[in-house]
């Protein structure tokens, strides 16, 4: 049974796979359309702005859900216990490598200009979060802020890698590298 889109925020996941599949250029009203089961003059209705005004509710709810799940537990949670939820957490959210991650496919082509500040701010609270996970697990502060960013570099190319490989294999492989990398801050070298 097809979804029923009755306001705007059943419109938004939807919208993000099709932004997902197609990317910002590739996404045609006709598209989003026909993802949402709306008509042109309901989808204007939701999103008055248009296209970017769809693409900016996806970010924030991308933002929102990482902000939720990700973001804050690194910041509070012991260490370990939210290094770990991040990583099943992130394995989950990106079905294990086959589903792209859709900030990063914006800051990869012409959108990137476009929503420069959402697509900053995502993957730098992110690195933030993380770092300072691995501080209050007794990391230096450098070695945290490089554990971190290397941490979303290997997660990043991991999608990328698993995408073009049409296989699950790179991700699981890159996400049981981060989990054996970070445990070091907490049980030491």
């Amino acid at each position: 049974m097809a979804r029923l889109v009755a306001e705007r925020a059943d419109a938004i996941p939807l919208l993000a796979e099709a932004f997902r599949e197609f990317g910002f250029e590739g996404a045609s009203i006709s598209r989003l359309c026909k993802r949402t089961g709306l008509g042109k003059g309901s989808l204007y209705h939701f999103f008055p702005g248009g296209k970017e005004e769809m693409a900016a509710a996806v970010l924030e709810s991308v933002q929102h859900w990482f902000a939720g799940t990700i973001f804050q537990p690194l910041e509070t949670l012991p260490p370990a216990e939210a290094v770990n939820g991040m990583i099943d957490a992130v394995a989950d959210y990106f079905q294990s490598g086959r589903r792209i991650c859709l900030v990063g496919a914006f800051a990869l082509d012409g959108t990137r200009d476009r929503f420069a500040p959402a697509l900053n701010g995502y993957f730098t609270q992110w690195h933030k979060a993380l770092a300072i996970a691995l501080q209050r697990a007794g990391l230096p502060p450098a070695e945290a802020e490089s554990a971190s960013l290397d941490t979303l570099v290997t997660i990043q190319g991991a999608l990328v890698l698993s995408r073009a490989l049409d296989s699950e294999q790179p991700f699981r492989a890159a996400m049981e590298q981060v989990r054996q990398r970070l445990s070091v801050a907490w049980r030491g070298p």
